[in-house]
């Protein structure tokens, strides 16, 4: 079952590894990116930061259709890993049902200027994207680390 789907530009790392696995007690990360899936290196990267007693998935996008729908059956706890709002919302055009949604980190770049807690900075296609997924029933929260509260993005963004 996918436990937690989280969308944080810098996918495996210290938050996730530190925090939210034990805390979930998550027995595999599933990363999806297109970009990753074709980066040996990045890939290799993420599999050392992962912990041993942890499985790693990396796929594309369209991989995901077909392993997700397998992953939500099993009885194993799927941390699901999205670098960005734009992987999540091809996964929902492409027929997938993302409960809810927890933003861990987008970091900023040029052109974010909407600046929510400690690490989420948002430009306008962000919010666009936000506002189309939670238009599609999804509830959406920024959250770094589980001991954190909650923000309600969508309140933040209105």
């Amino acid at each position: 079952m996918i436990i937690l789907y989280r969308v944080d530009d810098r996918l495996v790392h210290g938050q996730v590894v530190e925090g939210w696995v034990p805390h979930l007690r998550a027995e595999e990360l599933a990363v999806v990116s297109d970009e990753i899936a074709g980066d040996e290196m990045r890939r290799a990267i993420m599999r050392f930061a992962t912990p041993e007693d942890v499985d790693l998935k990396i796929m594309t996008v369209q991989e995901a259709v077909s392993y997700l729908p397998e992953a939500e059956k099993s009885g194993r706890k799927v941390l699901l890993l999205l670098p960005g709002l734009t992987e999540t919302v091809a996964l929902v055009e492409k027929g997938f049902r993302i409960p809810a949604l927890n933003i861990g980190g987008m970091h900023y770049s040029a052109g974010k200027n909407l600046s929510i807690g400690k690490a989420i900075f948002l430009n306008d296609e962000d919010c666009a994207a936000l506002k189309t997924l939670s238009a599609a029933g999804i509830t959406i929260e920024g959250r770094g680390v589980p001991s954190d509260p909650p923000l309600d993005l969508m309140e933040a963004i209105a």
